[in-house]
């Protein structure tokens, strides 16, 4: 048996305890966008930091303004290639909390159409992106002893939230995180059977607004058709940033927008959705009337989308008032040369100018990253997309998303280092939703895949492309 195979029968030997683990990872309520989720945070940050001491890595918890990062490495040096492996250990907010099946920090694992899934927010994005790649140092020091590469593992606690700690932790610790290539493990599949390797993606940023009336609440009966009402001046606004095709209004937002090339249109439009969009419907969705395919929208165009909107009386019993505020929280997905300081500025004017007269607004920003594209040729690339080609037994796809991961932005920019960006998540793995889930054999799958990418890596000599 070759050494290789060796530690792949290793992981499968050890699925119970991995499948453990993880289940213990993710009842940590580690929520980074709500101050309730600091003690989780910080609980989750501290378990990851006992778990990479028992592997074997030196571990410091970095605190930040923000929430505080988790950094390891090995501890000898083995002579080979030197890769950042990069993860993010905070999770979205699970609300509402009615819509779970069973609670999102109790995890609970269930058979459903021949798998077994583990259901808990965080199961697919990212925790189990994480333990997939722990899991596989952990068989192949447990098998070979130690790792045939130099190891810096980063994990981030605020990157659902647009990672505002990030460029200055980036800075200050400029020659620790010094690599020869970095792999992001937060990504998705094409389908199912089908492993990707992402090179397009777009940026974020987030903007909270809030419409405040001249008066506080007011009785419907007695001020209703002659004082303004946040709720309709918001309404009115928000309907106005898009057309009747989905265009967005504002102006000047789609300065710095480059049109998708022929040649790479022509790639995507050979792509069924269908596999990618595993049962997900789409139907009746906005086309911008450019004539624009279904992943061209998804991957190539910038969006604004609304996420949540709150205004007057939104609990049990009714409640005839004329709300005194209204809020909406949006996020933008920025593609080509697209700034966010830039689109931030445009769209507070557009909302500025549809104010009424007495009302004022308040604005609330938060995150800020540009799209970026990662060289989707070259031996790192093709060394990763053999080793998932061989795990699959499918040819890996070279695709884009609309997700974004700031650190990518930075380790390209400022570092010049070469990111790879792949992971295991499907569509339909209810990610950001109540009831979000993973499969057991994707995580046996997605560790396997490590493996394999960490036996490519050992043929790489340090500071060498080849």
């Amino acid at each position: 048996m070759s050494k290789l195979d060796a530690i792949l029968e290793q992981v499968d030997t050890n699925m119970s305890a991995s499948v453990d683990k993880l289940v213990h990872f993710l009842t940590f309520p580690s929520v980074s966008s709500q101050p309730e989720g600091k003690e989780g945070i910080l609980a989750c940050s501290d378990w990851l930091k006992s778990e990479l001491g028992k592997l074997g890595f030196d571990v410091q918890v970095v605190e930040t303004a923000g929430h505080p990062l988790v950094m390891a490495r090995t501890g000898s040096d083995s002579g080979g290639v030197k890769a950042l492996f990069y993860g993010h250990y905070d999770v979205q907010p699970a609300e509402p909390l009615d819509a779970w099946i069973t609670p999102p920090f109790q995890p609970a694992i269930r058979d459903e159409d021949g798998l077994k899934r583990i259901y808990a927010r965080g199961a697919s994005d990212s925790k189990s992106q994480v333990w997939s790649v722990l899991e596989a140092f952990r068989a192949w020091k447990e098998t070979a002893g130690d790792l045939p590469i130099d190891a810096i593992i980063l994990l981030e606690g605020e990157e659902e939230t647009g990672s505002p700690s990030l460029p200055e932790f980036v800075e200050i610790h400029r020659d620790a995180l010094s690599c020869d290539v970095a792999f992001i493990s937060d990504s998705d599949m094409w389908s199912p059977a089908r492993p990707a390797i992402t090179t397009h993606l777009k940026g974020l940023l987030h903007e909270k607004v809030t419409i405040h009336a001249p008066n506080g609440d007011l009785h419907s009966g007695h001020f209703g058709n002659v004082a303004v009402n946040p709720v309709r001046v918001l309404a009115r606004i928000l309907a106005s940033i898009h057309d009747d095709r989905g265009r967005v209004t504002i102006n000047g937002f789609y300065d710095g927008v480059e049109p998708v090339s022929p040649a790479l249109r022509d790639q995507w439009q050979a792509l069924d959705i269908t596999e990618a969009l595993s049962g997900v419907s789409v139907a009746g969705g906005p086309d911008e009337g450019g004539g624009y395919g279904p992943i061209e929208l998804m991957w190539g165009r910038p969006g604004i989308d609304f996420n949540g909107l709150v205004g007057g009386n939104t609990g049990p019993g009714e409640r005839s008032v004329l709300p005194g505020s209204a809020s909406a929280r949006l996020s933008f997905r920025l593609v080509g040369r697209q700034r966010p300081e830039d689109v931030r500025a445009k769209f507070r004017s557009f909302v500025e100018a549809g104010l009424p007269v007495g009302c004022r607004v308040e604005f609330e920003g938060c995150g800020g990253s540009s799209a970026v594209s990662v060289n989707d040729a070259g031996p790192y690339v093709a060394a990763t997309a053999r080793a998932l080609d061989c795990e699959w037994a499918q040819p890996t796809l070279i695709k884009g998303t609309g997700g974004t991961i700031p650190l990518i932005e930075l380790l390209t920019n400022s570092l010049n280092v070469d990111c790879i960006v792949t992971g295991f998540i499907l569509a339909d793995d209810a990610i950001h939703a109540p009831n979000e889930r993973y499969d057991v054999e994707r995580l046996r799958k997605g560790i396997r895949s490590w493996v394999r990418i960490l036996s490519e890596l050992a043929n790489f000599k340090r500071g060498s492309n080849e």
